[in-house]
């Protein structure tokens, strides 16, 4: 801790005195507290705490006592339980103020967060800095130059933000169905006709396809695509963050395969190899289906879906592991049953323990094409109790991931509202 003296640190949450030393903070579970620890000047202190003494180096919280508590039980055994007789909601808060999610919560009181929530449609969200005219006295050098940026971050990444924000989005729309339009008439049989040309035909079809309609709105959605990809990344406050999120790796996987195609276009010409070049080709054009995903921007469903993949993914590798291990098995006992034994009638099939496992996928998730069916009885108790198995494992873990794609989307339409209630507050003034 670069900030304070002493040995250890006194957190005073309500009146109730927690002492800590200096290196519990730094690895702190609460996000709130472990922030004490990069403090450089009493100013930032005040940030993130109340108050704070500076001879007895005591830092105070004025929130709920008791609810800070039970979060400290948290953080010494695992286990987060509601405080009793106090409101689920309120608990809820004090938790979020601290750095905790609804995930963090015993299985028994997220659903008792998740109904009460549906209920009264209140919702909570991490605190951000706060804007109004109580904090223009600490504002320091260039925040003007920050503000700006930070407009033009919520422009290009909240939808709700502003009406600047919805424009943009309404024209980015705009071309990701154009683009989508695009795409899906090119596989149209007139649109591949080129395809069956000569090599030579084909290079100077692909040379002068860029100046066709359809490449010349292909070449203009791109550019769009492209430029505000940049600009994004230029606003961005963290550079190396803006790269890792998984929206910008998908931009990047749209865009570039436009920009490799036009290059391999350029340097083949009427090389003999262009034909299989053409093949690389079409596959590249084929991954714009990749800017379907851009609309998870702009709508909060797709976004809910994404944050619940996100949170869940302990709870699908576990799905995964379930239906890998059930479809070992059964393929090897179908494959024994229907072909393996000499019962005198058997099952092409099934010649193989890899091609039994199609069977075993398509019957344990109750598709059911019906290309391949057992036919001796064995195999045929076998496929019913693959079908039930089937149902119960998938079944499992379905309730966990139904509640966190409930709470997940409190979350982000919580985040919505408060971004229409600043656009409204635009309008007013």
């Amino acid at each position: 801790m670069n900030f304070g003296r002493g040995p250890s640190v006194v957190l005073n949450v309500g009146g109730t005195r927690y002492s800590f030393s200096r290196e519990v903070l730094k690895d702190f579970p609460l996000r709130r507290v472990s922030r004490l620890h990069g403090c450089l000047s009493e100013q930032d202190v005040l940030e993130v705490c109340d108050d704070y003494d500076r001879e007895r180096n005591e830092y105070f919280f004025d929130r709920h006592s008791e609810a800070f508590g039970f979060i400290m039980l948290y953080v010494r055994h695992g286990h987060l339980r509601f405080v009793p007789h106090m409101c689920e909601l309120s608990f809820y808060n004090e938790m979020i103020y601290w750095g905790l999610e609804g995930s963090h919560l015993d299985y028994c009181c997220q659903r008792r967060l998740d109904d009460r929530m549906s209920e009264t449609c209140t919702y909570y969200a991490a605190e951000e800095p706060k804007s109004g005219p109580e904090g223009k006295g600490r504002r320091p050098p260039g925040a003007e130059g920050g503000k700006w940026l930070e407009r033009m971050r919520r422009t290009f990444e909240e939808p709700t933000s502003s009406v600047a924000a919805q424009v943009l989005a309404t024209v980015s729309i705009l071309f990701v169905i154009v683009s989508m339009v695009v795409l899906c008439a090119s596989t149209l049989p007139e649109w591949r006709a080129p395809e069956n040309r000569s090599v030579e035909e084909q290079s100077r079809y692909t040379a002068e396809s860029v100046r066709e309609p359809s490449g010349i709105i292909e070449a203009i959605c791109i550019g769009w695509f492209t430029a505000e990809c940049i600009v994004r990344f230029i606003v961005s406050k963290n550079k190396c963050e803006f790269v890792r999120r998984p929206l910008n790796i998908i931009d990047l996987l749209a865009i570039t395969p436009y920009y490799i195609s036009v290059l391999m276009t350029v340097f083949t010409g009427e090389n003999s190899q262009l034909q299989r070049a053409g093949v690389t080709l079409r596959v590249l054009r084929m991954m714009r289906i990749f800017w379907v995903i851009k609309l998870a921007r702009h709508f909060i469903g797709l976004q809910t879906l994404g944050l619940t993949l996100k949170r869940c993914y302990r709870e699908m590798v576990m799905l995964l592991v379930f239906i890998c291990v059930a479809m070992a098995i059964f393929s090897a006992l179908s494959q024994l049953l229907e072909n393996g034994l000499d019962l005198g009638t058997k099952n092409k099939d099934y010649a193989s323990i890899p091609a039994a496992c199609w069977w075993v996928i398509i019957s344990m998730t109750t598709v059911g094409y019906g290309d391949m069916c057992p036919i001796t009885v064995p195999g045929r108790i076998l496929g019913g109790i693959c079908v039930v198995s089937g149902i119960v494992l998938l079944a499992l873990p379905i309730t966990f991931i139904y509640h966190s794609f409930v709470q997940c989307y409190h979350e982000l339409k919580f985040r919505s509202a408060r971004y229409s209630r600043s656009l409204s507050a635009e309008f007013l003034n």
